[in-house]
């Protein structure tokens, strides 16, 4: 299926290694041109072998500064934007609230749900001059359902839908659509991680805690990054739209988390 997007000027944010890196390769696939950033400095050094058509920036998302920075670097390189795709997160603390460390649930909701501001409230003057703008923001299943043990991290994704659904309103008249993804468990060390976190805390094994995860969903297998990249580079192309305020989940039928 050719979805008319070469040429597309698209920004990843996280986008040197797991997800972003798959979100940012299915768009070079397309015919696009994109520019990716990430804090990890290895995997950014790692693009320039295996992704010499990604241009990159170190940046930390949830520091304004360093966004201003990266939108220069960007919008110099690309020469405008069609498409910026909000794909930074990271896991947040495992465990109860009152066991959490505050400054732990600060950098979760900043880098989770702050960050797509500081990147949205750039790319929006620029997005306005697109004739295919839209704003991909990743959300969760934790993002609709309760995660004990992972307040933090549910909370952010709670807040990326309200943030999305307002912003889809507000930038209708420019014609800017605006949607949410929603993974569930999610194939990747990440995954494994927050599983293993959550298997300790309640001193069962790794397998325990994937049986029980898994049996709160329908299709008892892992999303793949692909399948989320495809379904992202869909609804960025002009296939997509009259997609907006979407908050569209890739979960394999979540109903609830353990």
């Amino acid at each position: 299926m050719d979805l008319d997007i070469k040429g597309l000027r698209v920004l990843v944010t996280a986008g040197a290694n797991g997800i972003g890196l798959e979100i940012a390769r299915a768009f070079v696939r397309e015919g696009a041109r994109v520019h990716v950033c990430d804090v990890d400095e290895g995997a950014l050094a790692a693009l320039k072998t295996s992704d010499p058509a990604l241009a990159a920036s170190r940046t930390d998302v949830a520091d304004r500064e360093q966004v201003k920075r990266l939108f220069d670097d960007a919008l110099s390189g690309l020469g405008g934007l069609d498409v910026l795709v909000n794909n930074a997160g990271i896991a947040g603390p495992t465990g109860r609230v009152e066991e959490i460390n505050p400054e732990d649930w600060d950098r979760c909701i900043e880098v989770c749900l702050t960050s797509q501001f500081n990147c949205a409230r750039l790319a929006i003057p620029h997005l306005r001059k697109s004739a295919n703008a839209s704003i991909v923001n990743l959300s969760s299943a934790a993002g609709k359902h309760g995660f004990a043990m992972r307040s933090p991290y549910a909370a952010a994704k709670w807040g990326v839908i309200g943030f999305t659904k307002s912003l889809a309103i507000e930038l209708g008249d420019d014609g800017i659509r605006v949607n949410a993804i929603l993974p569930g468990l999610v194939a990747g060390d990440r995954q494994r991680r927050v599983l293993e976190a959550k298997a300790q805390q309640r001193g069962i094994s790794f397998k325990e805690m994937e049986t029980i995860a898994f049996s709160f969903t329908s299709i008892k297998e892992y999303v793949t990054p692909q399948q989320l990249a495809d379904q992202i580079v869909f609804m960025a192309s002009p296939r997509g739209r009259t997609i907006s305020g979407q908050a569209i989940s890739v979960d394999g039928d979540t109903r609830m988390l353990g």
